[in-house]
């Protein structure tokens, strides 16, 4: 319990900092952004971050707030992503993505950040929706302009996927149609938007060859994508793999700024 209470204690220590919480459905408290604006802003990109949680729960510390301040410190402004947990219901997460990446878009002078620039960030089960959003937008304001996908899960298929987050997401007896809809490395399109990912060959949740045919698809399509694979790394390594020589988050934020996901021309 103490250390429960240590974690929470932390929690809300790593928000104060953050400047304004947004409920995005009237009434409702959630879903909700937390926004974290940079001291020194030095890129007018945005990044809603996705916590982790196999969709029963969300890791708002450590695939959150963290994250987040990683991005403040090179001058981005980012944005926690509490999204509602489905219990079965596949589309509450995707519907409230798109409500909070529409909403951006919308009020992106009053954030000062590019509306052509928003990206979405997701960790494990919140990469699958971070995925998700990446493949199933019906319209060019729900779109993500990238797309930073850490040891996500990608697939519902059953050699792939990770059998919780599925759970979670689709109930205990999704039908055929479902699974191949929410298994993302089906859905890339020449409109899905480009992608940073990175994973552990030794995650022993998620098995990263869910990155490697997310990987696939996307260069199938030629969507600018760019993989950083660790050989040891284990899942929930976050921004940072213990004992890793070369870490990614520096090199996906450089990838943010210099705009590697936009197609070439």
């Amino acid at each position: 319990m103490r250390k429960l209470f240590i974690c929470l204690l932390i929690i809300a220590g790593g928000r104060t900092q953050a400047q304004e919480v947004i409920h995005l459905l009237p009434g409702s408290a959630l879903p909700k952004l937390t926004v974290f604006r940079p001291q020194k802003r030095q890129s007018r990109a945005a990044v809603i971050i996705c916590p982790g949680g196999a969709y029963a729960f969300r890791s708002d510390y450590g695939e959150g707030v963290v994250p987040a301040k990683k991005l403040n410190e090179a001058g981005i402004t980012a944005f926690l992503f509490d999204y509602r947990l489905p219990k079965g219901n596949d589309t509450l997460p995707l519907h409230d993505a798109q409500v909070a990446i529409r909403y951006l878009r919308k009020n992106h002078k009053r954030f000062h950040i590019d509306p052509k620039q928003i990206g979405i960030m997701g960790f494990s089960a919140g990469g699958h929706l971070a995925a998700t959003a990446g493949t199933h937008f019906k319209s060019a304001d729900e779109r993500p302009d990238f797309m930073v996908l850490a040891y996500a899960v990608i697939s519902m298929t059953d050699s792939l996927t990770h059998a919780w987050s599925k759970r979670e997401l689709m109930g205990t007896h999704p039908d055929s149609a479902a699974v191949k809809l929410y298994s993302n490395e089906l859905q890339v399109t020449d409109q899905t938007p480009g992608a940073f990912i990175t994973h552990a060959m030794d995650d022993p949740g998620v098995h990263y060859q869910n990155s490697l045919y997310f990987e696939a698809a996307l260069l199938q399509h030629h969507i600018q994508v760019r993989l950083f694979l660790y050989a040891k790394g284990g899942h929930a390594y976050g921004v940072a793999v213990k004992n890793a020589t070369v870490q990614w988050i520096g090199p996906c934020i450089n990838w943010i700024k210099t705009k590697g996901w936009k197609k070439e021309d």
